[in-house]
């Protein structure tokens, strides 16, 4: 693995905080992502199932958890299964993990290969009151590839179809969503690494670069320093910044434009999730900084009402107002357009159509119970914006922040974001060829 090995506490403390939200006399099964094909013989690389990630550390595939608290046997209370290796597997897909290995990382004493699982697992079910499946819960999901998981769970139904049946999911939702501070950890060192690539590329912006060759700049830093990209990054300059999901990344950046940068740096499996907004040429124009300092303005002001016990809903209606607010300073806007609104179309709406923040984690949109009160420990981002279409430009800043009692803390604190300093650092750029 490209990132030092993680302190095996965090998961045993995880899975130390589902196991007392389950039923009495309950098991609950994990299974790892499959491994998925590209064409002819490819495949692609394995991104772990993140539920078993954040309950075992394991980043290996067909591996499988199974919790039992309640078990007879205390060897059945807590069993991982996985691949066994062979010499032909050590010869064209490299090491997998040993016994021992795995025990060492995941806190797991029981170590099993995948082999012994049916068996294990029928005796298993044949005790259990209750069995806890896992599923993709997400709201904004679209699943129409069967998982691992949804395959298991339409097996086991089958094979035992008078048994209890629990939703897991609820029960990591509520637990991925809070932050031990190994995590909080884990996610500061994918900030920094994120930090150094827009330093990296601040260095390089200048006009007549192409989108992607800024995007390279961020991979050479990201790969370098063990980690990679969160998600497909956002390089967008000038009208492109105003297509919410532009993945295209393959313009020349002109003089006198803006590019906006939304780039985020995964370190262990945790992410970072980053926004900023630079002027190709080094200068923001009058416009273009009234507008950037506007949504300045507003990522500080909703950095600090994100408060442990606020629905992220009312968080939500503040960042709008605020953006309404600035809207109507920059001229955008007219006092008659907001009296004459229809409530459910708000006119701030033609500039700022998006959420303001979505939690943080081994997802980049991480699970969680939204509809829940915010709580110590919960990582959001904060992504103000405004794009105004007509002017072919558009400015979003984001930052990521640990839900705290008095007071946040800003993950993202490190990264340049005044437009000022944005401005004193491109002014030391190089030539590049």
């Amino acid at each position: 693995m490209r990132y030092s090995a993680i302190n095996p506490e965090l998961f045993i403390e995880n899975r130390r905080r589902l196991t007392e939200l389950l039923l009495p006399n309950s098991l609950a099964v994990v299974n790892a992502n499959d491994i998925l094909p590209t064409n002819a013989d490819g495949t692609f690389r394995l991104w772990q199932n993140s539920d078993l990630f954040h309950l075992t550390g394991v980043n290996q595939e067909e591996s499988i958890l199974l919790l039992y608290p309640g078990a007879h046997d205390p060897r059945h209370r807590e069993m991982l299964f996985l691949r066994e290796t062979s010499e032909l597997i050590a010869i064209w897909e490299g090491r997998k993990l040993t016994r021992e290995e795995a025990r060492k990382a995941t806190g797991i004493e029981n170590i099993h290969w995948i082999s012994d699982f049916p068996a294990l697992f029928h005796r298993l079910m044949c005790e259990c009151d209750h069995a806890y499946l896992n599923s993709n819960e997400h709201k904004r999901a679209a699943v129409e590839v069967e998982t691992r998981d949804a395959r298991f769970v339409r097996e086991t139904q089958a094979g035992y179809p008078l048994h209890s049946y629990q939703r897991l999911a609820r029960l990591t939702h509520q637990i991925r969503v809070q932050k031990s501070p190994l995590e909080v950890e884990l996610m500061r060192k994918a900030c920094r690494l994120t930090g150094r690539g827009f330093r990296r590329a601040l260095r390089f912006i200048k006009p007549g670069v192409n989108e992607m060759e800024i995007e390279a700049e961020f991979a050479h830093e990201f790969i370098r320093g063990g980690g990679g990209f969160s998600y497909s990054p956002i390089i967008g300059s000038g009208a492109n910044a105003c297509v919410l999901h532009y993945l295209d990344n393959d313009q020349a950046c002109r003089d006198g434009d803006i590019v906006l940068i939304d780039v985020g740096a995964s370190y262990a499996n945790y992410h970072s999730d980053m926004t900023r907004t630079v002027p190709v040429n080094g200068r923001f124009t009058p416009r273009q900084r009234k507008v950037y300092n506007a949504v300045l303005r507003i990522l500080r002001a909703v950095s600090r009402l994100a408060v442990p016990g606020k629905l992220p809903s009312d968080w939500q209606k503040e960042a709008e107002r605020l953006t309404e607010e600035e809207l109507l300073k920059l001229g955008l806007l007219r006092r008659s357009d907001v009296k004459k609104q229809d409530p459910l179309k708000p006119a701030f709406r033609k500039y700022f159509m998006h959420g303001v923040g979505h939690p943080l984690g081994l997802d980049v949109h991480d699970v969680g119970l939204t509809t829940e009160p915010m709580r110590a420990g919960w990582v959001m981002t904060v992504e103000p914006a405004i794009y105004v279409r007509e002017e072919g430009f558009a400015v979003r800043l984001e930052n990521n922040i640990l839900v705290r009692e008095g007071g946040n803390a800003d993950l993202m604190e490190d990264i340049p974001i005044e437009a000022d300093e944005i401005e004193e650092l491109m002014a030391r750029r190089k030539n590049r060829p």
